[in-house]
């Protein structure tokens, strides 16, 4: 299995037109089950020139790359800052994921400043972001049967638990089992998945039907408990670090 933090992706930062702020490992090494067959996700943000803004022609605002190194698929997609920030004022978990990955394989000081502004976005409402994706993969796994979408809808609701009852974005699975509720069977699931990435599921249909369902309560009460404000503090902030940003480049 490839180490994703001994990836050197220098020449793949160098090589990008415009500069990237940041670019983190994303997916299931940053969920923490990979298998041996697990494809690299890189996730991060470039900063488009002003030009590019205010011209007649389409920013290319999303920017992706794909590549095999070693036998691995790995793939690098990037946002323009402006587009990565309205995303995270959009509740969207996804993207706070990526920024505050601590798989970081290029950081720089805006990087940085934005991740120290992250936390102000946060609301009660990201609750269904998580609330949705997990739903998205328990259909997708009562289609495939497979271990991969059972695994993501665990951890996507165990995060959005967490989150709404401590503040803190957590998308690492293991570490999540030894701070909400889980199942028990999920350290298993986690070394099958090792194995083979679109293995089979081997559990009991029920069993994990109803600790869905019981996890998605929870996370009905933690949201509704939660000291997570309605909306985000740091639109202002926001935008002036985006003005910032652009104009120093």
């Amino acid at each position: 299995m490839i180490d994703a933090l001994d990836i050197d992706l220098a020449p793949v930062v160098a090589e990008q037109p415009d500069p990237v702020l940041f670019a983190t490992v994303s997916g299931a090494h940053l969920y923490g089950f990979p298998s041996r067959d697990s494809d690299v996700d890189l996730r991060g943000v470039h900063l488009l020139p002003t030009a590019d803004l205010v011209g007649l022609r389409e920013p290319d605002e999303t920017r992706s790359r794909m590549w095999v190194r070693d036998g691995v698929e790995m793939d690098l997609v990037t946002h323009d800052l402006r587009k990565f920030v309205r995303l995270m004022l959009r509740r969207n978990g996804y993207v706070l994921e990526q920024l505050l990955s601590p798989l970081v394989v290029h950081t720089t000081d805006a990087h940085r400043e934005l991740a120290g502004l992250a936390p102000g976005v946060l609301t009660s409402h990201h609750a269904h972001h998580y609330r949705g994706f997990a739903t998205t993969q328990w259909r997708l796994f009562e289609k495939t049967g497979e271990l991969k979408p059972l695994l993501y809808t665990f951890r996507v609701l165990l995060t959005g638990i967490h989150l709404m009852r401590t503040g803190e974005v957590q998308p690492h699975l293991p570490t999540l089992i030894g701070e909400v509720d889980a199942p028990g069977y999920l350290p298993e699931l986690i070394t099958a998945k090792a194995e083979q990435e679109h293995g089979a599921a081997d559990v009991d249909h029920a069993r994990v039907a109803a600790d869905v369902e019981r996890l998605h309560g929870a996370l009905d009460e933690a949201q509704a408990a939660s000291a997570l404000p309605d909306a985000p503090a740091v639109h202002d902030a926001l935008h002036a670090f985006v003005v910032r940003t652009r104009l120093e480049s």
